[in-house]
C-alpha cells in the first residue's frame, strides 16, 4: 500500500501548477473536485466536468491525465466498468517523455480492472511491460513489482511471485532503499513459509533481522517492519507446533504494537521515492497481532484467553469495516471466526459455534476469493461440530469434502487425524482406520508441525485402546505426553492423561489411574474442555466407588451430572437451530436460507 496519493485531484493540481495551464482547465478541475468530494458525491457532474476538458483540445499531457482521472472515477465510483477501461487504455497508450507517471498509474489501475473482469492474462503482460520501462522511476517500479507478485500469489504461482520479490529486493538495494528492500524480503519470506521451504526461510529472516535493526528512518515504518518480521517468526513457530518457543517472539510483538500505538503518523515524505510504501495501517497491525495471539492461545489450550482476544479483534474489525473496504479485513474476520468456532466446540458452546459458522457462510457469499481459500476449513469445522453432536456419517462426509478441497499439508493431516477418530468411534471401520493411520504416519514424517505429530500418536493410542491392545496404547500415549509436555500443548496433555487413566482403570491399577485422571481434570478445568471434564468426572466417580471412597464418589457424580446437563442443554439448543442443517452441505456455496429444526435429531453420547 502506498502513502502517496493515487489519481488524486490534489496531486494533479500540483503537477499542473508547474505547467502554467489554461484557466479553463483549472476551473473545470476545481468543479470536478468539488462534485467528487460533495456529500454525497455528485459523480455524474464530476465526470461531466472532466469530459468537458476534451472540448478545448488540450495538450497531450492534460489529455492523458484526464483519461486517467476519468478512468479512475468511473472505476471507483460507478458500475460503468467498460467506459472506465476505455479511458484507462487510452491513458496507458500515451507515452510522453518526463511524464511516465500517468502511464504507470493507468497501467496499475487498468490491471486491477482486468483482474476484476477475470482477464488475468491481459493484466500480467500489461504489468510486465510497465515494469520493464519504469526502472528510472523507483516508486512505480517497486509498486508494479509488488502488484505483479500479488497477482501471481492469488493465482497460487508462488515461485513466480518469489522471483519477482527477489528482483524487487535487489532493485531496492541498488537504489539505496533498505526499507523497501526489507519489505520485499519479508514478503518473500511469507511466501516461502506458505511453500514450507524452511531451509530458505531461516537465512532470509536472519538477513531481514539485520536490515530492520540497522535501518534508521521513520519510527512507524521501522516498527511496522519489526511487526512484519515478528509475525513471520511467530507464524513459523506456530506452524511447527512449537508453542513454548513462540512465547518470547509473541511478547516482543505485543510490545511493538504498544510502541506503534504511541507514535504519531508523520506527514513528512521520505527523501527516497522508493520508500513511499507501508506494510499495513496501524489498526490492521493491531488486529493481526490479536489474531496471532488467538492462534497461540488455541494451540496452547488457553481458550478463555483466546476468546478474550477474539472478541477484541472482532470489535476492532467491525469498526474498521465501516470506514475501510480493504479485502484483508474480511480475511482476518474469517480466520478469527475459524479459531473461535473451534474454541466454542471445545468449551461446550455448540449453538454459538453454529451461529458463527453461519457468519462465515455469509462472508463466503460476499467474496468468491474467501470461499475458494477457506471452504476446506469450513467443512473441517462442520466435521468437528458433527462429532460433537454424534452425527458420525455427516462428520465423515464433511471431512471427505474438506480433503478434496485442500493440498495444504498441515490442514490435510489435521483432517485425516479427525476422520480417523470418526472411524474409531464407529467401531467397525478397522481397515479404513489402518489405511488412514498409514497415510498420516507417512505425511507426519514430512510434516513440520510438532503438534500434529503428537496428535498422530494420540490417535494411534486411541485406536489401540478401542482394539483392546492396552500396552501398545500406553506406549503411544506416553509418546504423546512427552511431545505435548515439551511444547505446553495442554489440551493434548489432558486428553492423553484421561485416556491413560481409563486404560489403567480397565487394567485394575486404580492408583495409577488416579495419578492420571486427577491432573487431567485439573488441566481440563483450566482450559476449559467440557468433553475431557465429562470423561474425567465419570472416571473419578467409578474410581472412588471402586476404592470405597463414598464421599469423593458422590462429589464426582455431582460434577458429572452438572457437566452432562450443560452439554445436553447445549446439544439440544444447537440441534434445534436452522444452521444445524449445514451438516448436510458438501458441495458448492453453503446455503444461506435454512429451514428451522423441529427439535434435536441426534442423541447425546459421551466419549465413554
Amino acid at each position: 500500500e502506498s502513502n502517496c496519493s493515487t489519481a488524486s485531484f490534489k496531486t494533479i493540481k500540483m503537477a499542473t501548477a508547474t505547467e502554467a495551464p489554461e484557466s479553463w482547465y483549472l476551473a473545470l478541475l476545481g468543479f470536478a473536485e468539488h462534485f467528487r468530494t460533495s456529500s454525497p458525491p455528485k459523480i455524474r457532474l464530476c465526470v461531466h466536468c472532466l469530459k468537458a476538458v476534451f472540448q478545448f483540445k488540450p495538450t497531450q499531457r492534460i489529455e492523458a491525465r484526464t483519461h486517467l482521472q476519468l478512468g479512475s472515477v468511473l472505476y471507483q465510483h460507478t458500475k460503468n466498468i467498460e467506459l472506465a477501461r476505455t479511458h484507462l487504455e487510452k491513458a496507458v497508450r500515451r507515452s510522453i517523455p518526463q511524464f511516465e507517471d500517468v502511464q504507470f498509474e493507468a497501467a496499475s489501475l487498468l490491471s486491477e480492472l482486468y483482474c476484476q473482469q477475470n482477464l488475468v492474462d491481459s493484466a500480467k503482460p500489461l504489468l510486465r511491460k510497465a515494469i520493464q520501462i519504469s526502472q528510472q522511476t523507483p516508486y512505480w517500479h517497486c509498486r508494479l513489482l509488488f502488484q505483479l507478485a500479488q497477482l501471481h500469489t492469488l493465482e497460487k504461482d508462488l515461485v513466480s511471485a518469489c522471483d519477482l520479490l527477489g528482483v524487487g529486493a535487489e532493485y531496492a538495494r541498488v537504489v539505496g532503499s533498505e526499507y523497501t528492500r526489507a519489505l520485499f524480503l519479508l514478503s518473500k519470506g511469507m511466501l516461502l513459509l506458505m511453500e514450507r521451504k524452511l531451509s530458505e526461510v531461516h537465512p532470509l529472516l536472519t538477513l531481514c533481522s539485520t536490515i530492520v535493526e540497522n535501518w534508521h528512518g521513520n519510527p512507524i515504518q521501522k516498527e511496522s517492519l519489526r511487526v512484519f518480521f515478528l509475525v513471520l517468526q511467530v507464524t513459523h513457530y506456530l506452524d511447527a507446533g512449537q508453542i513454548k518457543s513462540v512465547k518470547p517472539c509473541l511478547k516482543q510483538l505485543q510490545q511493538c504494537i504498544q510502541t506503534i500505538s504511541t507514535l504519531h503518523d508523520d506527514e513528512i515524505l521520505p527523501s527516497n521515492s522508493a520508500d513511499l510504501f507501508h506494510w499495513l495501517p496501524k489498526e490492521h497491525m493491531c488486529v493481526l497481532v490479536y489474531l496471532v495471539t488467538v492462534m497461540h492461545s488455541m494451540q496452547a489450550g488457553y481458550l478463555e484467553k483466546a476468546q478474550k482476544y477474539t472478541d477484541k479483534a472482532l470489535m476492532q474489525l467491525e469498526k474498521l469495516k465501516m470506514l475501510d473496504s480493504s479485502p484483508i479485513l474480511p480475511t482476518f474476520q474469517v480466520i478469527l471466526l475459524e479459531h473461535i468456532i473451534m474454541c466454542r466446540l471445545v468449551t461446550g458452546h455448540k449453538a454459538t459455534a453454529l451461529q458463527e459458522i453461519s457468519q462465515v457462510c455469509q462472508l463466503f457469499h460476499q467474496s468468491s476469493r474467501l470461499f475458494t481459500n477457506h471452504a476446506a476449513q469450513l467443512h473441517t469445522l462442520l466435521g468437528l461440530y458433527c462429532i460433537s453432536v454424534n452425527c458420525m456419517d455427516n462428520a465423515e462426509a464433511q471431512f471427505t469434502a474438506a480433503l478434496q478441497m485442500t493440498t495444504h499439508q498441515e490442514l490435510w493431516t489435521f483432517i485425516v487425524t479427525n476422520l480417523a477418530s470418526v472411524y474409531i468411534r464407529e467401531g467397525n471401520r478397522q481397515q479404513e482406520v489402518l489405511s488412514l493411520l498409514r497415510l498420516s504416519t507417512n505425511v507426519c514424517l514430512l510434516c513440520s508441525s510438532h503438534c500434529l505429530r503428537a496428535a498422530a500418536f494420540y490417535i494411534r493410542g486411541l485406536f489401540s485402546f478401542f482394539e483392546g491392545r492396552y500396552n501398545e496404547a500406553k506406549r503411544f500415549l506416553r509418546e504423546t505426553l512427552k511431545m505435548s509436555n515439551a511444547e505446553d500443548l495442554n489440551r493434548l496433555t489432558a486428553c492423553s492423561l484421561v485416556l491413560l487413566g481409563h486404560i489403567f482403570f480397565v487394567l485394575g491399577n486404580h492408583r495409577e489411574s488416579s495419578n492420571m485422571v486427577v491432573p487431567a481434570m485439573q488441566l481440563a478445568s483450566k482450559i476449559p474442555d467440557m468433553s475431557v471434564q465429562l470423561w474425567s468426572s465419570a472416571l473419578l466417580k467409578d474410581l472412588n466407588k471402586s476404592c470405597g471412597n463414598t464421599i469423593d464418589a458422590h462429589e464426582a457424580a455431582q460434577m458429572h451430572q452438572t457437566f452432562s446437563q450443560q452439554l445436553l442443554q447445549d446439544h439440544m439448543a444447537a440441534c434445534s437451530l436452522p444452521e444445524h442443517n449445514l451438516i448436510g452441505w458438501t458441495e458448492g456455496l453453503p446455503p444461506v436460507q435454512l429451514q428451522p429444526q423441529n427439535g434435536p435429531t441426534t442423541g447425546l453420547t459421551s466419549l465413554l
